[in-house]
């Protein structure tokens, strides 16, 4: 397995695991029954919670685009300094962006996400340069 095929890997666990928190804090504040349900009038949960749910989305938005370029740079056999170190930031970066957004950071997680895609923007110029 190439590192870059690690770090998606590693990028796909994160964002797979990050709506977890969240939903424990539904079920705190709701109770199982209205978690797992439809509420009619639902509690407000935690702040943080909101985000950490915003964050969510917005990393399964960008698994997207990252998994392509990984997976056509490993399919027709890419692999140099330039992918590795992109991929390796990339987690990092998606990694920063979720807690910045959970604890309401808003610089760090503006500049997190511009770095995700800054990545994803170097792994593209490897592909079709």
């Amino acid at each position: 397995m190439t590192l870059e095929l690690k770090y998606l890997v590693l990028v796909t666990a994160l964002t797979a695991i990050l709506w977890v928190p969240y939903i424990l804090n539904r079920v705190a504040v709701w109770g199982l029954a209205d978690a797992v349900g439809y509420p009619a009038n639902p509690k407000p949960v935690a702040r943080w919670a909101e985000r950490l749910q915003a964050a969510h989305y917005n990393a399964v938005e960008n698994l997207v685009v990252f998994a392509v370029l990984v997976l056509v740079a490993d399919a027709i056999g890419i692999s140099n300094e330039t992918t590795v170190l992109a991929c390796m930031a990339y987690f990092w970066a998606r990694l920063v962006h979720a807690v910045a957004y959970t604890f309401g950071i808003p610089w760090v997680r503006t500049l997190a996400f511009a770095a995700g895609f800054l990545c994803q923007a170097a792994l593209a110029w490897q592909l079709l340069a």
